[in-house]
């Protein structure tokens, strides 16, 4: 898939993205277009593959990040019962996908990306402000970067004016493979809600699956396998 999904430019790369169907909503191309890799990654950012970022982080490849945002579309955009759309997104990172859900909540929208180790909080938040699209949604309180363990999820209160939407989270969003699905954050997770989490299939931590995990509006959760990857593992910062 990766030979197939790289360019040699930002839209080459969203293109190859598109035409593959890895991408298949023109919203989420849009977004895509919007947020230059080059920002994120530290070295050749339009190849379809993860790189390293330091800490023991990555960057995941462009096709998995395509992947994360169509499989939670359903509950990212703003709509008549969710005009203020929440997310988090847990193990941020380089910051990447944390800017195009914040593209794609909407102006009442609010996307917190969520890291444990401090050098990589403030890098998420230091990549997003090298473009002026970045600095604005920054600015404006509709992307914010935060310190904590992603296991326990994150409690945001809710911005003024927008507390009948309460606090839980229309989307959460994983980017490190958690032991299992913790009880904190399926807690967090909104009736409806929808979480994209990966997860070791095994104590060994070798076997990981994608899992969609989806909450009704009366509670009922719902779980369904995606596919197999190789995500570094959701735990405590490592000891420097």
């Amino acid at each position: 898939m990766a030979w197939r999904c790289s360019g040699s430019s930002n839209a080459g790369l969203v293109a190859n993205l598109w035409t593959h169907g890895l991408i298949t909503e023109p919203l989420v191309k849009e977004a895509f277009l919007k947020v230059d890799r080059r920002h994120y990654a530290p070295a050749m950012p339009y190849q379809d593959s993860p790189q390293s970022i330091g800490y023991d982080a990555t960057i995941s490849a462009p096709h998995m990040h395509a992947s994360a945002i169509e499989n939670v579309l359903s509950r990212l955009l703003p709509s008549e019962t969710s005009p203020a759309p929440r997310v988090l997104d847990v193990g941020s990172g380089s910051g990447y996908l944390t800017h195009i859900f914040a593209e794609l909540v909407g102006d009442r929208g609010l996307v917190v990306g969520l890291e444990h180790i401090r050098e990589l909080r403030d890098l998420g938040e230091a990549n997003m402000r090298k473009s002026d699209e970045g600095r604005r949604l920054l600015d404006e309180g509709r992307a914010k970067f935060v310190l904590g363990d992603g296991r326990l999820g994150w409690r945001e209160a809710a911005r003024p004016g927008e507390e009948q939407f309460g606090t839980a989270w229309d989307v959460i969003h994983v980017g490190a493979a958690a032991k299992e699905v913790h009880a904190p954050l399926l807690e967090q997770l909104k009736a409806p809600g929808c979480m994209f989490i990966p997860v070791d299939d095994d104590a060994s931590g070798w076997d990981q699956s994608v899992w969609r995990i989806e909450k009704d509006e009366a509670g009922n959760v719902t779980k369904k396998k995606l596919f197999g990857v190789r995500y570094v593992p959701l735990t405590d910062a490592p000891k420097r």
